[in-house]
């Protein structure tokens, strides 16, 4: 059994249960909607019988006869009519609250767009956009609704009932007692216990089998090859086994289900044979419309069991949901007061409550117009800083300022004064003229030749044959990496930031492309702010000062000639830079 059923999953609930208290006049009108569809096909079947015996006991008077048909001509009509109506408010207020859903889910995840495949698999988001979303929308359409309209039809029919005899709508309360509750519960105890193996026992075979996949070299070496086939079709057996008991349960169950109602219409035989008696008809035609007035309210009922099954699948959409974290809303400003210092005060920072953390107490200042390289191995801290200085994160502990202002209170007015180059910079499906203008919307032609004289690819444009105008592979392919990273300076320097951030930009490039890249990056950014996070040093000596970062803490710091001085370790990394230690 699962260890958190549905009912506790909603009382933990922030994404679902808000849309019931905003939509719920358009949720009753569904209900109402839903009910008044089978009141009207068992009303149609009542008049229907009753109709039909009547006309067989020779009737009194023509009116016996044609107010059951009028009657029946009206539930015939109103049973379709209320069904399309109940249809089209019932998904229009399921539509309206998925797309609410959809819109607080992107809303959700935008704030970390940049960390997608940092913080989630790729699966997770397409599950999340996709699956968990309509898993919600059938919760409502396939288990809430169905699940409530037969609640109200049970209370209807016993009252109904209960105005005849009292004691034939106790018997009747049991008999749909055990459908509408009994079967659901049993349901939901045996085969959600079935469901959740089911769903460990897929998770755990497509793990195996990725794994085994991507080392089946290792297997035939190995001379295993046999073994393993013989414990992936060992797991099958136990999956498909369980499928079996699923489907074997249900089969059990939907036999037990049809033989309820057979029981409930032999009562109801002996009852109305009973209760309606007469000469030559008379009370007797009452009968066969009590009796017929049951199948239709099979098909309210009889999905019951399936639908409380189900919530096992839509528990873990919620829970999905709401483990999300809640995005917060942020005061952005703009007072940014000069000089553009950067002050990192005891910043910590975890990516998840309870993990270590990435950046532990960590202080330093960056001066406007200094050019800082940070240095670190991967899992130092040192890209997370250059996130936190972005204002992407936002720290657990300490503050991280720009100018005295928090970076993450300028929203997206920070990139007026922080331009990033990344390590694969990307160009859109566009012109050269439209990707340089990115980073300023109203650049002349001649600033934009300006710039890239200034980066090395004016000769280079010029040659296209439609210079400006050319058209940008899909991603930049048709160009160069370092040809895509002087695109990216080409508009760092359109914008003017005062603040550029190197993200390893030149990571994959071959040396002499590296130097003249590196070259070309300080000797146009002469006058800013550079923060270079890089992993070698390669051009160090063109930095003012070189940070080193290790397990979130400030290890060393210094200019590259002191360090080359009086610092170990810088020494032998330098060494082993440039080749003269393996």
């Amino acid at each position: 059994m699962n260890k958190i059923p549905l009912l506790q999953a909603f009382k933990k609930d922030t994404w679902v249960k808000p849309f019931l208290k905003q939509y719920k006049k358009a949720l009753v009108l569904a209900l109402i909607l839903g009910f008044l569809t089978f009141f009207s096909a068992g009303a149609l079947m009542f008049n229907s019988g009753y109709l039909i015996s009547r006309a067989a006991s020779l009737p009194e008077n023509i009116l016996m006869i044609y107010v059951p048909i009028v009657f029946t001509r009206g539930f015939g009509i109103s049973r379709p009519v209320f069904r399309y109506i109940e249809r089209l408010v019932s998904h229009n207020w399921v539509l309206k609250m998925t797309s609410k859903l959809r819109l607080k889910l992107y809303t959700t995840l935008e704030k970390d767009a940049i960390f997608f495949k940092r913080n989630y698999r790729m699966g997770d988001i397409l599950g999340l956009l996709a699956e968990d979303i309509n898993h919600i929308q059938n919760l409502y359409l396939r288990t809430i609704f169905p699940t409530v309209i037969a609640w109200i039809l049970y209370a209807f029919l016993i009252i109904g009932l209960g105005f005849y005899s009292w004691w034939f709508a106790l018997v009747m309360a049991l008999m749909l007692f055990s459908i509408v509750f009994v079967l659901p519960l049993w349901s939901v105890l045996v085969n959600g216990a079935r469901q959740e193996q089911e769903k460990q026992l897929k998770n755990a075979l497509y793990t195996d089998l990725t794994d085994n996949v991507l080392g089946v070299s290792d297997w035939i070496f190995s001379q295993r090859g046999q073994e393993y086939v013989q414990l992936h079709e060992t797991s099958e057996r136990h999956l498909l086994g369980v499928q079996e008991k699923l489907r074997r349960f249900n089969r059990r169950r939907n036999f037990l289900l049809q033989a309820i109602f057979g029981v409930i219409v032999v009562l109801l035989i002996l009852w109305t044979s009973q209760r309606f008696v007469g000469n030559h008809g008379g009370e007797a035609n009452w009968i066969a419309a009590f009796v017929l007035s049951v199948f239709p309210l099979v098909d309210a009922f009889a999905v019951l069991p399936d639908a409380a099954q189900e919530t096992n699948i839509y528990k873990d959409s919620l829970e999905r949901l709401n483990d999300l974290p809640e995005k917060e809303e942020v005061q952005t400003v703009e007072n940014v007061q000069e000089p553009l210092t950067i002050d990192v005060n005891n910043v910590t920072f975890q990516y998840e409550k309870g993990t270590r953390n990435v950046l532990d107490h960590l202080s330093l200042t960056i001066p406007q117009g200094e050019k800082v390289a940070i240095l670190g191995r991967s899992g130092s801290g040192k890209s997370t800083l250059a996130s936190l200085i972005r204002g992407d994160l936002v720290p657990n502990e300490g503050q991280l300022t720009l100018g005295g202002v928090a970076t993450y209170q300028l929203g997206d007015g920070i990139s007026e004064y922080i331009g990033v180059i990344q390590q694969e910079p990307y160009l859109f499906h566009t012109t050269i003229l439209n990707n340089l203008r990115i980073g300023n919307e109203k650049a002349s032609v001649d600033e934009v030749w300006h710039v890239l004289e200034r980066v090395g690819l004016k000769e280079l444009v010029d040659k296209l044959p439609a210079g400006l105008d050319t058209m940008v592979d899909e991603a930049g392919l048709r160009f160069s990496g370092g040809e895509r990273h002087r695109m990216a300076l080409a508009r760092i320097l359109l914008k003017d930031t005062p603040i550029v951030l190197l993200d390893e930009p030149t990571v994959g490039l071959d040396p002499i492309t590296e130097q003249a890249l590196i070259d070309t990056f300080f000797g146009e950014l002469n006058n800013k702010t550079v923060i270079w996070i890089t992993h070698h040093l390669q051009g160090i000596e063109k930095m003012a000062r070189v940070i080193f970062i290790e397990d979130g803490q400030l290890e060393m710091s210094g200019s590259p000639a002191e360090l080359a001085k009086t610092n170990i370790r810088y020494q032998k990394l330098k060494a082993i830079d440039d080749g003269r230690i393996n």
